[in-house]
């Protein structure tokens, strides 16, 4: 039982010093802009308005993982029923190649919705 508690806290632990150095470091390079002389306004994230939502660029990878995934195991089926391939090899092997086309498919539609935008 000792081992799951463990297991917790140092998740927590993790997560909060990952923070914790990202706002002091954030906080250190702002003052030392400021000092030297620089604008206010660079700190301000302004939506600029040619970037697509965040929820479509979601969808839409996610949709193309998803179905990717779903050819994959098609495949990866015939592959072991036709062709005899051992199916400890057709799954895997297939379900990641076709989850990486499906992320990169996901990648160039997203810049293509960002020029567009």
């Amino acid at each position: 039982m000792g081992g799951e508690v463990i297991v917790f806290i140092s998740l927590f632990l993790v997560v909060f010093g990952i923070c914790y150095l990202y706002f002091t470091t954030r906080n250190k390079e702002r003052l030392a802009l400021i000092e030297k002389g620089a604008e206010a306004s660079i700190f301000v994230k302004g939506k600029r308005e040619e970037t697509a939502p965040f929820w479509k660029v979601l969808i839409v990878n996610l949709a193309l993982l998803l179905m990717g995934i779903g050819v994959a195991i098609f495949v990866a089926s015939f592959l072991a029923n036709a062709l005899g391939l051992d199916e400890e090899v057709a799954y895997p092997g297939t379900i990641f190649l076709m989850a990486g086309v499906g992320l990169y498919l996901g990648f160039t539609l997203t810049k293509k919705l960002e020029k567009e935008g």
